[in-house]
Order: C-alpha cells, then sequence, then structure tokens
C-alpha cells in the first residue's frame, strides 16, 4: 500500500508540473490561428486545457459505470468505493470543462453559453449528475437502497458520456468540431498537437493519482466502519 501511495503522489506531482508546463507553452509558445475565422483568435488557447479536461471527465465517468455496474453484481464495497471515487472526481474534472468552457465561450461568441447547443447541454447534465450522486451520498441515510438508487444514476450518468463526444458530429450548432490530435490530414498545427499531447497525458496522470488515493481512501473509510461494526455486535453480545 505504501507504494501505491508513493506511485499516486508522483503521479499527482507530475501532473501538476505537466498542466503549469501546458499553461506556459500554450500562452507563449503556441502559434496564433487565422483571425479572419474566429472572433477572439487569442481566446483559443484554451483548448490545451479544456480539451484534456473533458477527457479525464469521461474517464472518471467510465470509472463511476464500472463501480456502480460492480454494486448490482456483486454488492462489494470496493465497487461502492469506485461509486464514490468516480462521481468525485467526475465532478471535479466536469467542473474543469464548464468552467473553462464559457470563458472560451464569452470570448468567441460573446455568451457564456449557448442553451440550443447539443453538446454544451449533454455535458452540463453530466456534470450535474455527478453533483447530484456527490450531494446524494452525503445526505442520505448509506443502506442499500440509497446505493442502488444512487448507482442507477450512475449508470445513466455514462449513457450521457457516447452521446456528449459525439454531439458535435452529430448537430453542431456553435461548439467547435472534434480536435484530433494524432491525424495528419486534419491540418492541425505540430505545436499545438505537442501542447495538446502534454495537456491530455498531465491531467491523465492527474487524474490517475486522484483515483489511486481516493479510492483507497475509500476503501480504509468503509473497513473501519466494518471494524466498528463488529466490535458493536461484540459489545451487543457480552
Amino acid at each position: 500500500m505504501r507504494h501505491l501511495s508513493s506511485f499516486a503522489i508522483m503521479s499527482m506531482s507530475i501532473g501538476f508540473i505537466g498542466i503549469i508546463i501546458t499553461s506556459v507553452l500554450g500562452i507563449f509558445w503556441a502559434p496564433d490561428v487565422n483571425p479572419d475565422q474566429w472572433r477572439a483568435p487569442e481566446a483559443y488557447r484554451i483548448i490545451f486545457l479544456h480539451v484534456p479536461f473533458a477527457w479525464t471527465s469521461f474517464l472518471a465517468f467510465t470509472v463511476l459505470f464500472v463501480g456502480s455496474l460492480g454494486w448490482y453484481l456483486r454488492r462489494s464495497e470496493s465497487a461502492w468505493s469506485l461509486v464514490q471515487t468516480g462521481s468525485d472526481l467526475g465532478l471535479l474534472f466536469g467542473f474543469g470543462v464548464i468552467t473553462s468552457g464559457p470563458i472560451w465561450g464569452i470570448a468567441e461568441w460573446g455568451v457564456p453559453w449557448d442553451w440550443a447547443d447539443l453538446r454544451l447541454n449533454t455535458f452540463a447534465l453530466l456534470t450535474a449528475v455527478a453533483l447530484f450522486i456527490v450531494m446524494a451520498r452525503r445526505s442520505q441515510f448509506d443502506d442499500d437502497t440509497t446505493r442502488d438508487t444512487i448507482a442507477s444514476v450512475g449508470l445513466f450518468g455514462f449513457m450521457l458520456v457516447p452521446i456528449t463526444a459525439v454531439a458535435t458530429t452529430l448537430y453542431q450548432k456553435r461548439h467547435p468540431g472534434i480536435v484530433i490530435v494524432e491525424s495528419e490530414s486534419t491540418g492541425l498545427d505540430p505545436a499545438i498537437r505537442i501542447i495538446l499531447l502534454t495537456g491530455f497525458i498531465s491531467l491523465t496522470l492527474l487524474f490517475i493519482g486522484f483515483l489511486l488515493i481516493s479510492n483507497r481512501l475509500y476503501s480504509e473509510e468503509a473497513g473501519l466502519e466494518q471494524q466498528l461494526r463488529v466490535l458493536d455486535a461484540s459489545d451487543e453480545v457480552a
């Protein structure tokens, strides 16, 4: 367990450093874009964090899905720990998306949000699912009925992930098209591709560190609660 904690701390540390590097490169090294195609061409630089935030939020909802499914199949504390971790990280990284996006929207569109854009609204709903689960966990009595309800919401939330991911392709309103970083045919500048990849790797490492630490804390909390229940039962028998 000590090695696991060390790896998690190292992963988070490298991730934080990578985010700083990504931000610096995005501001000072990334090339300019065609000013004729953008109302606020400099504002595009926020994508170097905005897009990786979206990626890691999808990873978080995948963890939530695995935990929710595992809870229904096995009713195990390890699966429930994944539900808790996935919802926490889904809210954290989803908040990163819905705060960085409107910053760009204000500069480029003149408004922070477009309620007619499918992708914006599905992602907002996705983040709201995470918020609901986190609040429900903290406000409702922790029993199997509550966990069943929360797990069902987690499964529903994951259904929004592919819808959100392809929403731009199926119904593009204002949100820019999907950015592909590995294809030469996209015409994406090599410098932009490098910074985006740096952002992806950095946020992913940060996500992995948070995932390991959070899941361990919830697992240990569940173990302590189980021990307390055993001690209480022993006292009653005595």
